[in-house]
């Protein structure tokens, strides 16, 4: 030992102090370059007792060569577990203490006694103790269930206090597959999934389910309480990695990573290998809609709660259910509700009541999140059949109010991001999640029907007939033993909770983007009746003009909706003039548009597309009535007006900025140049864009930027993989004349009045031409 401490001398030593951090430095330095001890419990004992003091170790070295001593390949674990206990009343207070504290940084500083277990090798240990009964054929007593949770929940307190054992944990592939076989046995299942989800968590290379042994059978064994905590560690492994507001998130660099990465993710073959094991879908059904009385008896449940520390990583539980008991008490008149006030009142009796409903919500979150991924997932189709047959929808329709949307709820901090793993309450994450599943439902699909009872059903047959159109194909197809029971469906009763919520609650973000995906795809005039008879229009308006309504995500959501919702109809239309009935409110609209087109921009496709279409019906009477009366098609009427669209559209994107979110732009601004092309037009367009650039002395810009950004347009959807059936259902515009006008607008022919280069001066002609190649 003396050749690695070095000699007892003073020059080499120094003081005392100095010893204690040349052990520490030793130990370290030997972990990071593999040479040297293998373990600090290596260490002779007498040496560990003599700095421990000095050093704070609270004996947790000594304790570690203790528990490796006693948990020798013959050993019985008796000794061990006893060991083990002592180590983890030593790291339980800091875990708790990091749990409650809002998780401070993780560093030596804060939690001493959980950085010198590690420091000493512990969690190495416990991972060995763990998989012992694995490496070896000999045949050992079986490892006691008390000391597996007791190890689990030691390096799970490990990983949320140390920096980098996590990693560490994650970086071993053979324990994380050992891992999932200890999920067999239900003692132990609640602290192995709450470790697995941490470690997922940080993992580099997302796992393969395909990879652990047995999968379907162990899926098979859970019971539905296991089920829905395994949806958890689930949604790690079935969502595509969040790439965030970075250059990546562009579409130029999305087609690029796509081009790179041909095949499959390793997120799509994961929900591939859930989807193949025979009865989770069903059971992921009955989760969602069982009621709180066909959940776990009370007995059982109270038995759960002690079970809860290991599986929450916050207090936010614990916050609700005091903030449910404090709602009643002071619905009750009660003075003060503070702790000492709810231990003594009648409300303590009822709280288990509370405790169980929030059990049953945070398990359906995870469930909902789960079929949410799935139905966004390549296997749409085969998930949308499977949901239908176990009629998820009906049960949720069943829940609405009872559970659901049993109460009102403040959401104003909620983030609108695509990743909802927000730190909010279990009853706004519900809700969220309850109304992203209704929106990728609904979205484009036949299956959208299914949110409404017979009776609205018939109604929606009943509008066609009047109007003197067919049925929607889709409507005729819907078996009416799948969809909605009761008075209401599902969609009317989003509605009714819809209009009561406060101007600037985050649900109408998710609200809006329900229903209006229930409006996407075909334009179907009885939809949009259906909706306006139910006064969704004059709702909408209201929230635009006169609610004084701040949150831009909000807003948008309410644009892309009215959009879809008065798309080519002209009673939408006129309901708009009747509501907007002076110049005030008309110019409070215009300028809620005008703030943010990247927001409003499908609202102005769908004024113009509308506009468009009425101009060519001026043998109806109503339409010509309209016509002549609406302020908003007025207003887009005059040629200046369309053309200041068009200037901001192209001049606010470019081809590096383009995303998701405002690539609608570029192609709002290709509808105003597709109907002027239509009408002969495109060269007035075209010229007026020239003088634009003129006007504001910088020539070549604009349309420099439009060529470029047209040429990424071809490259993005006329990809075989895109599917450009959104766009021709959306404008009613066949995808034929999208692609001939893209042609035209970039011919190479300089004497064409329909070509962008015969606008463009010679010395300003492609200001970015490399910026699309690869």
């Amino acid at each position: 030992m003396a050749t690695l401490l070095g000699s007892e001398s003073p020059c080499t030593w120094g003081k005392r102090r100095s010893r204690n951090r040349n052990i520490i430095t030793r130990i370290s330095q030997s972990q990071i370059s593999g040479r040297g001890f293998s373990r600090g419990t290596q260490l002779p004992e007498a040496l560990l007792q003599e700095r421990d003091k000095r050093a704070r170790w609270h004996g947790i070295p000594v304790l570690l060569q203790k528990l490796y001593e006693s948990s020798h390949l013959n050993s019985d674990f008796t000794q061990t577990h006893a060991v083990l206990k002592e180590l983890s009343s030593l790291l339980s207070m800091e875990a708790m203490s990091f749990v409650t504290e809002d998780r401070k940084t993780a560093q030596e500083s804060t939690f001493p006694n959980t950085y010198t277990f590690d420091l000493f090798g512990g969690v190495d240990l416990l991972v060995e103790i763990l998989m012992r009964p694995t490496l070896t054929t000999l045949k050992k007593p079986k490892m006691n269930d008390d000391l597996v949770k007791d190890c689990l929940s030691v390096l799970y307190n490990c990983c949320i206090c140390t920096e980098g054992v996590t990693k560490s944990l994650a970086a071993r592939d053979d324990f994380v597959l050992f891992l999932f076989t200890l999920m067999t046995n239900k003692k132990t299942f609640l602290q192995t999934a709450t470790l697995i989800e941490d470690i997922l968590g940080v993992k580099k290379e997302m796992i393969q389910l395909e990879g652990i042994p047995n999968l379907s059978g162990l899926v098979q064994s859970f019971d539905q309480q296991q089920l829905a905590n395994f949806c958890r560690i689930l949604s790690v492994t079935i969502s595509e990695p969040d790439v965030g507001n970075d250059d990546k998130h562009t579409l130029l660099a999305k087609n690029a990573q796509q081009k790179r990465n041909a095949s499959p993710s390793r997120a799509e073959v994961n929900q591939v290998t859930l989807l193949n094991i025979p009865g989770f879908i069903e059971r992921l059904c009955k989760l969602a809609t069982r009621k709180v009385s066909e959940a776990t008896g009370t007995s059982n449940f109270l038995q759960e709660l002690e079970d809860w520390y290991t599986w929450l990583d916050n207090a936010l539980v614990l916050d609700a259910l005091m903030q449910m008991a404090t709602d009643e008490a002071e619905h009750s008149s009660t003075e003060s509700s503070d702790e000492s006030t709810l231990a003594t009142s009648p409300l303590r009796h009822r709280l288990p009541q509370s405790m169980k409903i929030v059990h049953e919500i945070m398990y359906k979150v995870e469930v909902l999140y789960v079929l949410c991924v799935l139905l966004m997932g390549r296997q749409r189709n085969q998930v949308h059949k499977m949901l239908a047959e176990f009629r998820l929808i009906p049960g949720l329709n069943n829940l609405f109010d009872k559970l659901i949307w049993r109460k009102y709820t403040s959401s104003n901090h909620v983030v609108h991001g695509q990743n909802e793993n927000c730190d909010c309450s279990p009853e706004i994450s519900f809700k969220i999640q309850f109304l992203r599943l209704l929106q990728s439902f609904s979205d484009h699909h036949e299956n959208k029907y299914l949110l409404l009872n017979s009776q609205e059903l018939n109604e929606l047959s009943a509008i066609s007939l009047k109007a003197n159109i067919p049925e929607v194909e889709a409507l005729v197809n819907t078996d009416r033993s799948l969809v909605c029971d009761g008075k209401k469906g599902l969609l009317t009763r989003l509605l009714t909770v819809m209009k009561r919520e406060p101007p600037d609650s985050s649900f109408r973000f998710w609200q809006a983007r329900a229903v209006e995906s229930f409006l996407r795809g075909a334009t179907s005039y009885a939809d949009q009746m259906f909706l306006l008879k139910r006064g969704l229009l004059e709702h909408i308006l209201y929230c635009i003009i006169d609610s004084g309504c701040k949150s831009r995500d909000v807003l948008q959501s309410y644009f892309d909706l009215l959009g879809e919702l008065m798309k080519f109809n002209i009673d939408a239309f006129k309901r708009f003039n009747k509501y907007v009935d002076s110049e005030e409110k008309f110019q409070t609209f215009l300028s809620q548009i005008n703030s943010s087109l990247v927001d409003s921009n499908m609202l102005v496709r769908c004024i113009v597309l509308s506009l468009d279409r009425f101009e060519s019906q001026t043998e109806d009477v109503k339409v010509v009535e309209v016509l002549s009366e609406c302020c908003l098609l007025s207003y887009m009427a005059r040629v200046e007006n369309r053309l200041s669209f068009l200037f901001r559209l192209i001049n606010i994107i470019n081809v590096q900025t383009l995303t998701q979110e405002n690539v609608s732009c570029l192609n709002t601004s290709l509808v105003i140049l597709m109907l002027a092309r239509r009408r002969g037009k495109l060269p007035f367009y075209l010229n007026a864009l020239r003088e634009k650039e003129y006007a504001e002395k910088y020539p070549g810009c604009l349309l420099n930027n439009f060529h470029n950004l047209l040429r990424f347009w071809q490259r993005h959807y006329l990809n075989k993989d895109k599917d450009s059936t959104c766009l021709e259902n959306s404008s009613c515009i066949p995808f034929s004349f999208w692609k001939e006008t893209v042609s035209v607008l970039l011919g190479t022919d300089r004497t064409s009045l329909c070509a962008i280069a015969s606008y463009i001066d010679e010395p300003y002609m492609e200001l970015d031409q490399d910026l699309l190649e690869d």
